[in-house]
């Protein structure tokens, strides 16, 4: 899918209010976080590169709303930037 932010996908799809948007820069896929009823988090979270988002998975131990195994998925991304021929 794709707005007036770039390419994105849905990483939690019960939640269509959260948006995870991908780019490609220096050959490396970047992910970041939007939220509709957190209009601050764009401001506030810049681009997270996919090394970064392995290092975090590398660490993840469980628990908490938020994980980073399902949010940020390369195989996603990289759909989405193949089919936007990115």
């Amino acid at each position: 899918m794709h707005d007036e932010r770039g390419l994105y996908y849905h990483p939690f799809p019960a939640n269509p209010k959260t948006r995870m948007y991908v780019r490609r820069q220096a050959a490396e896929i970047h992910f970041r976080l939007w939220n509709a009823d957190d209009p601050d988090l764009w401001e506030q979270h810049g681009w997270v590169p996919l090394g970064a988002v392995r290092a975090a998975v590398a660490v993840y131990k469980g628990g908490g709303p938020f994980d980073p195994r399902t949010a940020y998925d390369q195989r996603v991304a990289e759909a989405l930037l193949k089919d936007a021929g990115q």
